[in-house]
């Protein structure tokens, strides 16, 4: 199967992209691999993370033949994004819709999640050939913001990053969302007192609740 496909597939299938965005390359190193412990297939790693090309590469090589995605996030850039590729970063994701990421992306088949808030932007994004439309602020709207998008919208891939819990991602699939982003509820789980097991756990449960809410 192509590699874009593959991917694509793996993010469909998990229903979910666990996005970590922490202090240091060190701790998100951690957290993904407790995280890919617990049943994450698909990991955005934020540009915002010092370091986070090299985290990117390191977990590439080591989880990418095992079916693993592993992801860059905040890719702001057509620089960036090529760094990225070359690092192994299967998706790339972006705040915002930059078209030089996309076509960068689809020069290489990388999936891309392109963020986007309003009707005009989300039509935008797909015409720019994105793949997946990230819903960003999520917080800001909330279910019922992407209930109301998606009623005109229902055949573009929306995913919300951010204000996805364990007790309203029901509500967020039950709006139509083709998947969700989730982030501190599995990535920060560790505190306080540094353990790490509780992100695997974690993010099992989030899974089995993904997975229960798309039954």
């Amino acid at each position: 199967m192509n590699k874009k496909l593959r991917t694509l597939q793996t993010i469909h299938e998990s229903g979910a992209v666990l996005i970590v965005r922490l202090e240091s390359a060190e701790l998100a190193e951690q957290v993904a691999e407790a995280a890919i412990e617990g049943g994450f297939r698909a990991l955005e790693i934020t540009l915002s993370i010092p370091g986070a090309v090299e985290v990117i590469r390191r977990l590439a090589a080591k989880h990418g033949p095992n079916g693993i995605a592993v992801g860059a996030g905040t890719v702001l850039d057509e620089h960036s994004a090529y760094e990225c590729i070359r690092a192994g970063a299967e998706f790339l994701v972006s705040p915002q819709l930059n078209p030089a990421m996309i076509r960068t992306a689809n020069r290489y088949q990388i999936p891309t999640i392109s963020g986007a808030y309003t009707p005009t932007e989300f039509v935008e994004s797909a015409e720019a050939g994105a793949d997946i439309l990230k819903l960003f602020p999520t917080e800001a709207g909330g279910v019922a913001y992407a209930k109301a998008v998606l009623a005109p919208l229902a055949h573009l891939p929306i995913m919300p990053a951010g204000g996805v819990t364990l007790e309203n991602v029901g509500e967020w699939f039950a709006a139509g969302v083709a998947g969700v982003g989730v982030g501190s509820y599995v990535t920060k789980a560790w505190q306080p007192d540094g353990d790490f097991t509780r992100v695997s756990e974690a993010a099992r449960a989030f899974l089995a609740a993904v997975a229960e809410a798309r039954r």
